[in-house]
């Protein structure tokens, strides 16, 4: 099969290795419009789940892309000068320009062609039995048959910058501080030795009152590090670096389609889909795409039941997801309901801003109802363990006494 990936991404690259890890015969050619390496910087967080499932399908990718991450369990949060820690699940951070240098090499060595400042257009799709749009959220591709794809977009209400800094965070870190604007906060986490990733979000209103809005990159990042100087330690803040030029302030943007397929056509990423980047999942879910791709294509040798395998798939697999990201960013949006409650419920709070239930209780009644369900989840699991324990010396008493 001739396969053309478009956009060289973590998408398309692992889609590359996985196709040809079943069938070394394949032809692909991965497509980039951008220099090698000139991807923006920063980087990427992942969980356990995502790890055991690239060593499922690929151990040496899985390998490389573990020995070159950084790892926390613990998140902390800084609110009116008085810090939270939580224990949690281990998280694991690598540098974007790390991952893609992996999966490319790893492409590479398969057999795969990558070719760099070569950018497709829609009017002239490469010849290919498959073509794979994973060229991002901006994608020629999907925009050019965005009434077939059934596109829709939902801008969210906050404005956000994605940073970076030389400061290494030791664990997911939150910053909320007070301005006489409103609100402004930022995500700090590790993703190497050399520096950490900073995104920083804030209501609309704060953005335009702070002067955000008109002041200029090195001004902008300048006013930000004076903001954020105690959870910085000093370090600067940085842009981001790459062929996309420099930092700038969004509102996020959740891209949905009715359909994912056009003939020979796919997407994947983040042209298919995008979820709010307070979840940490949009690499999750690229690679998670090019996994069901490969797996559909592998069990069905007619494209379009192949293609609509993979989109009936991954649809179902993004409903609690998409759900988490919506709830999740709302509770940002609405961050005055929680800001004020004691830091310790209201970080409990940040880390239950997933749920459907929470925007409509009060948040301290919230806060007892988790607290109690989860001290009663504990007596489950205590009772589990040692249920079969316990009973054992009963039975073990009862003989020795001959009852």
């Amino acid at each position: 099969m001739k396969v053309a990936c478009v956009g060289g991404g973590p998408a398309g690259l692992y889609l590359s290795i996985l196709l040809k890890l079943r069938d070394p015969s394949h032809d692909i050619t991965v497509h980039e419009r951008d220099p090698e390496g000139s991807t923006y910087g920063g980087g990427v967080t992942y969980w356990r789940g995502l790890l055991d499932q690239l060593h499922a399908h690929d151990p040496v990718t899985a390998r490389a892309i573990e020995e070159s991450s950084v790892r926390w369990n613990e998140g902390v949060a800084h609110v009116r000068g008085r810090t939270t820690r939580r224990s949690g699940d281990t998280g694991h951070g690598i540098g974007r320009h790390r991952l893609l240098e992996i999966l490319a090499g790893r492409a590479r060595s398969l057999g795969v062609r990558l070719e760099f400042e070569h950018e497709i257009m829609p009017e002239k799709l490469p010849v290919a039995d498959l073509v794979v749009a994973g060229d991002g959220v901006h994608s020629t591709l999907r925009t050019q048959y965005a009434d077939h794809f059934g596109t829709r977009t939902r801008r969210g209400r906050n404005r956000y910058i994605w940073l970076g800094t030389s400061k290494v965070f030791d664990a997911f870190t939150f910053a909320f501080v007070e301005t006489g604007h409103g609100w402004i906060w930022c995500y700090g986490y590790g993703f190497g030795p050399e520096g950490s990733t900073c995104v920083i979000e804030c209501a609309s209103e704060t953005w335009t009152g702070l002067g955000l809005d008109t002041a200029n990159e090195d001004d902008g990042v300048a006013l930000l590090e004076r903001i954020f100087a105690g959870v910085l330690d000093g370090h600067p803040l940085a842009g981001r670096s790459g062929a996309d030029g420099g930092a700038e302030w969004r509102t996020f943007r959740t891209l949905t389609n009715r359909t994912w397929h056009r003939d020979n056509l796919v997407l994947v990423g983040d042209a298919a889909h995008t979820t709010h980047y307070s979840i940490g999942a949009g690499t999750t879910l690229a690679l998670e795409d090019a996994i069901a791709l490969a797996g559909a294509l592998h069990e069905h040798a007619a494209l379009p039941q192949a293609l609509a395998r993979y989109e009936q798939e991954r649809k179902q697999a993004l409903l609690s997801v998409q759900s988490a990201a919506h709830y999740s960013a709302e509770w940002y949006e609405n961050l005055p309901r929680y800001i004020r409650l004691p830091p310790q419920v209201m970080f409990a709070l940040l880390g239950q801003r997933h749920s459907p239930l929470l925007p409509y209780l009060p948040p301290q009644l919230y806060y007892r109802i988790d607290r109690a369900a989860g001290q009663v989840e504990a007596l489950r699991r205590l009772k589990r363990r040692l249920g079969p324990k316990v009973a054992r010396t009963v039975q073990a008493r009862a003989l020795a006494s001959g009852k």
